[in-house]
């Protein structure tokens, strides 16, 4: 009897099955009708305290201390004090006894990997060496016989805190076996300074000078009044009246003599009609912000002037209106080289300071041209 066998003919298939998620013996989504609210009011104060300790509702809207699972059984003590609070953690650090230690503490035993540093560079080495600074056979003997207190005293003087190690900084910081008076907290004797001599008066004859101002004496190109307070306003104004007519006068200053807004401007007029007056110094004086105004406006008609001072005035700040309105008369201005004002604001100091080196840049190129 032929018995046939189909088993080996046959195809074996595998089917993969997905088992729904079960909670308690039913599905997810039998839950789905359920009302969590009437299910919520059966239960009793108690087991909804133990339910929140198991339960950690995913909502940002609860505030945390209805979120979490610790509840606060301790009255409140009133409002947040921030000293007691940090004095309680110092004082509950410090009376807390530190964990002890599993091994003692050994001197001199390594616990752990040593660290040890990587080899260095062969490049830098080098490097170093050809850096290094020969300070001589005469210096290196001397620092090698200096005692430790020498060595901590040169430091503390030329303040090079690398030639000492770390003991003798802190000795030296705490004056550790340093006579009185040496170390950082010594007292250093400063250089005695030159005396120099008074400046001498000025002898300058005033009514002299006017009349020689007058008669445009040809050997007068210098005329220096500074320091002469007794100058009254009517030989001032006898002064800038002969201006006009020198041609021979190239330096006037008129350095702390009393000048006021009201001589000021006669001098202004004068120098507008001056025809070789180079330099004018009218510093240490009592004109007023807008008078200056005037003296640096005059300097576009007198085409000689080449350095203007006006510096240290009865107002000490010229004010930002001022110093534009100066700045602009300046940047007009193509024979004055040098101006002795303080401008306190940035965009009217590197105005002027531009404008100026342009002019100087011009009649340099000029004299070279007239040269060739």
């Amino acid at each position: 009897m032929a018995i046939t066998d189909d088993a080996t003919s046959a195809t074996t298939k595998t089917t993969t099955l997905t088992t729904p998620a079960k909670l308690y013996g039913k599905d997810l989504s039998e839950y789905d009708d359920v009302d969590v609210e009437s299910l919520l009011a059966q239960l009793s104060p108690e087991e909804i305290t133990i339910l929140a300790k198991e339960v950690d509702p995913d909502d940002n809207f609860l505030p945390p201390d209805q979120r979490n699972s610790y509840e606060c059984t301790k009255e409140a003590t009133g409002p947040l004090n921030r000293k007691q609070l940090i004095e309680h953690i110092n004082k509950q650090a410090i009376e807390t006894p530190d964990q002890p230690e599993f091994e003692p503490f050994v001197q001199g035993k390594v616990r752990g990997k040593k660290w040890v540093p990587p080899p260095r560079d062969a490049r830098d080495i080098e490097a170093e060496e050809q850096i290094a600074i020969d300070m001589g056979e005469e210096y290196e003997h001397a620092l090698n016989d200096a005692t430790q207190e020498e060595i901590i005293d040169l430091a503390a003087i030329l303040g090079f805190h690398s030639m000492m190690n770390q003991d003798q900084y802190h000795a030296s910081l705490l004056n550790k076996g340093q006579p009185v008076g040496l170390g950082w907290d010594g007292i250093t004797k400063s250089t005695q300074q030159k005396l120099f001599p008074m400046d001498p008066p000025n002898n300058t004859d005033v009514e002299e000078s006017i009349k020689r101002v007058k008669d445009d004496d040809s050997k007068l190109i210098d005329l220096n009044l500074n320091n002469i307070k007794n100058i009254s306003d009517e030989k001032l104004e006898q002064l800038f009246a002969a201006l006009p007519q020198n041609e021979h006068l190239e330096v006037l200053s008129l350095t702390n003599v009393g000048l006021t807004d009201k001589t000021a401007l006669l001098l202004a007029a004068a120098i507008e009609k001056s025809k070789t007056l180079r330099v004018l110094n009218v510093e240490t004086n009592f004109i007023s912000p807008p008078v200056i105004v005037k003296l640096v406006q005059a300097l576009l008609k007198c085409h000689t002037i080449e350095e203007f001072r006006a510096s240290n005035q009865r107002s000490a700040v010229l004010g930002n209106k001022i110093e534009m309105e100066i700045t602009d008369l300046v940047e007009k201005n193509s024979s004055l080289l040098r101006l002795g004002l303080h401008l306190e604001f940035n965009d009217a100091r590197h105005r002027v300071a531009a404008h100026l080196q342009r002019n100087i840049d011009r009649i340099r190129v000029k004299r070279l041209n007239q040269r060739k």
